[in-house]
């Protein structure tokens, strides 16, 4: 059964979980604050219906690393936001630098203490994400390397077990179905669209990855189990996918095949660097 389900906008106002909410807050961050705001205001304002599962498994203190599904553009907002609402804890998200180069939306990344990642040479980042965690910060990744447009958990890249192994802290999958319905690559989502969608979350029990772990066998555990908890979801969904775009074909959608979707992803590399190039 979901641990919180309801309008996105209220959190909990338990005793224990103000105190609990007290002891986690980390000092007042302006940009942060304001950024969980606006998306409390967005969220609300689409009337989002959220249904979180295992939310506990987020620890109150300490250093985690969330890797997450990646269906869609709004993830990264919408998984905080219920953190945030659980423990108010912040996630720094480990984002391409690509976003931290455009001056506005750059500055507010380095503002919220998000970890830019250059894909060719990530060796700062990764040392960055090491030592973000081992002072106790959550940090927020999406091990998939990109939007999965089959709506099924592609091969994963082994950062995220590294990061948990070398840092000593847990590695917790968190899954995401129903984001990619407000926006995604690959689909124009109308105004109409976004209002009263349905969001489910899971977060998954601590995976424990030591230096001694084989990274690559780890990696692929976490696949497994990201995959499993997506099967779940769509399973419990409310909204019957047939038909639809954001359902993958194995289910009955019309999403793109995993190798439909990975031919797209060559050719749009192909493309961007034919540009990059001119």
């Amino acid at each position: 059964m979901p641990t919180y389900a309801g309008n996105m906008t209220r959190p909990s106002r338990s005793p224990e979980r103000k105190r609990q909410r007290d002891h986690t807050a980390s000092g007042f961050e302006p940009v942060y604050s304001s950024a969980v705001a606006l998306g409390r205001a967005l969220f609300g304002f689409w009337r989002l219906k959220p249904a979180v599962v295992g939310i506990e498994n987020v620890p109150d203190h300490g250093g985690a690393v969330l890797a997450m599904t990646h269906f869609g553009y709004f993830e990264f907002a919408l998984v905080e936001w219920v953190t945030f609402l659980h423990n108010r804890r912040r996630i720094r998200f480990m984002a391409k630098r690509e976003a931290f180069d455009k001056p506005l939306v750059g500055g507010l990344l380095r503002s919220m203490k998000h970890i830019s990642v250059d894909r060719k040479a990530g060796a700062a980042a990764y040392v960055d994400a090491v030592a973000a965690l081992k002072r106790g910060e959550l940090i927020g990744v999406f091990p998939e390397a990109g939007v999965s447009a089959s709506m099924t958990v592609r091969e994963l890249k082994t950062g995220a077990a590294r990061l948990a192994a070398e840092a000593g802290v847990p590695l917790i999958p968190v899954s995401v179905w129903g984001g990619q319905r407000l926006m995604t690559k690959g689909h124009k989502t109308s105004f109409l669209e976004r209002f009263g969608v349905d969001i489910s979350f899971t977060f998954g029990s601590p995976i424990a990855v030591t230096s001694e772990d084989d990274v690559v066998r780890a990696t692929t555990a976490l696949r497994d189990k990201l995959q499993q908890m997506v099967d779940q979801e769509q399973q419990d969904y409310p909204v019957d996918g047939t038909g639809m775009w954001w359902q993958p074909q194995n289910r009955g959608g019309t999403a793109p095949t995993p190798e439909e979707a990975a031919a797209s992803e060559v050719e749009r590399a192909r493309r961007r660097e034919i540009r990059n190039k001119r």
